[in-house]
């Protein structure tokens, strides 16, 4: 292994043993490295529900509560090239079952090639990626004609973290995103699509039959049953699923899946449990909608609100318990071409680091790479390393694979000697 190798590897190390200690821990040593880089140092401290947003919400329930700080390293051009971005997240998921993990989440064990560690594939090998390949790009004595920003930013719960960096800073020439790989494909991937998401909670009251009896079975053809009125709303989210992947198109999308949208309905609940003989006067159902890049989140609240609105309900339904329909958040979709010069510039890393030519991945549905082409109009890919196991998906054991990781790292120093060069 060569020392820069050894050095990234060490350095994606150090992150996941300073995530024993949280977010903070694992900032300031991103913060002490890009300054080791000879990078001028930022901590920018903002609050999520203040960041100003195009084609994006999130409800007060949906969003992480207090102050977040993102750590910002800039590296200053000499004239006349291209900026670029280069962002991750530091955050990962809350720590617990940690007890189920066969090896220490915070010690970092190299083990079969892989790396294992709490948040490594989600998102400390993107962070890592992002530092030594900047390290790697100015071992030699280069240095860059455009700026070039590293930006450690929250993400997870709405943090909105490289979107608050984005109004901080002049916008750049173009970004891109560093977080492993969930594909299984990992540095043979570009992320160049993202679908955007409309999450939803539909909520259908009924109505007890009149009496005092405790079990309602008996009377139950004289109460109005919320799973009946559910059951109505339920067809009519089947109709509009299919309506829509009729007439949404996407050819890049639909080329991977076969469609381009898909209404989801991910949960049922109605009723206590154990409560067998008693009519449920409510049931919840919650999903989300895909929306390929170019679909309007607007247009599509209004598509589901008036499938809901036009659902047949059971004969004599009240008008004062029709199903009600709340959105806690929504995120806009949006694409790089393939013939953008940040997609070639990337394109081109990838295949001289891997030996085959990059495929892009159009079905991470809401990614980061969305931002600051939503935002601020900023040309955006995603690449990473291969890993598994999530910590998000319920797994354990979390990883990386160790050499991916160092392809990483090699791929983000040709891509910013090619792009601010």
């Amino acid at each position: 292994m060569t020392h820069e190798a050894d050095d990234a590897l060490t350095f994606l190390r150090v992150l996941i043993a300073r995530g024993r200690e949280g977010e903070p821990a694992v900032q300031a040593v991103v913060a002490e490295a890009l300054a080791r880089l000879g990078t001028a140092v930022e901590r920018f401290a903002y609050e999520p529900a203040d960041v100003p947003l195009r084609d994006e919400f999130a409800d007060a329930g949906s969003l992480m509560a207090g102050e977040r700080i993102a750590v910002i390293g800039r590296c200053a051009g000499a004239g006349g090239g291209r900026s670029l971005i280069l962002f991750a997240h530091p955050d990962s998921e809350p720590v617990s079952g940690v007890e189920r993990w066969r090896r220490d989440p915070f010690a970092g064990a190299a083990e079969d090639g892989r790396i294992h560690g709490w948040g490594v594939a989600d998102d400390l090998s993107g962070v890592a990626a992002m530092v030594s390949g900047l390290r790697l790009a100015l071992s030699d004595g280069w240095r860059p004609r455009g700026d070039i920003v590293v930006a450690s930013t929250p993400s997870k719960r709405h943090a909105r973290g490289v979107a608050a960096v984005l109004h901080h800073l002049p916008t750049p020439d173009a970004a891109v995103y560093l977080h492993p790989a969930e594909s299984g494909a990992g540095m043979g991937e570009i992320k160049a699509c993202t679908p955007g998401l409309l999450e939803f909670r539909i909520t259908v009251a009924g109505q007890p039959p009149d009496t005092q009896e405790i079990g309602h079975a008996a009377f139950a053809h004289r109460a109005f049953n919320a799973v009946d009125g559910a059951r109505a709303v339920l067809d009519a989210l089947a109709r509009l699923d299919g309506a829509r992947g009729a007439r949404v198109s996407h050819p890049r999308i639909a080329a991977a899946v076969g469609r381009a949208t898909n209404v989801l309905v991910s949960g049922v609940s109605a009723g206590r449990p154990g409560a067998r003989n008693r009519v449920p006067v409510d049931c919840v159902i919650e999903g989300a909608v895909s929306l390929p890049p170019g679909e309007a989140l607007a247009a599509a609240r209004a598509e589901l609100e008036a499938a809901v609105a036009g659902a047949a309900l059971p004969p004599g339904w009240p008008d004062g318990l029709r199903p009600t329909v709340a959105f806690p958040a929504g995120v806009t979709g949006a694409e790089t071409p393939a013939e953008h010069p940040l997609f070639a510039a990337v394109a081109e890393a990838v295949r001289l680091e891997t030996g085959r030519p990059a495929v892009v991945n159009p079905l991470h549905t809401a990614s980061d790479i969305r931002v600051p082409m939503v935002q601020k109009g900023v040309p955006t890919v995603g690449l990473g390393a291969l890993g598994g196991d999530l910590t998000q998906n319920g797994c354990t054991d979390e990883w990386v694979d160790a050499a991916d990781h160092l392809r990483c790292v090699r791929v983000v120093a040709r891509t910013l000697r090619t792009w601010c060069g």
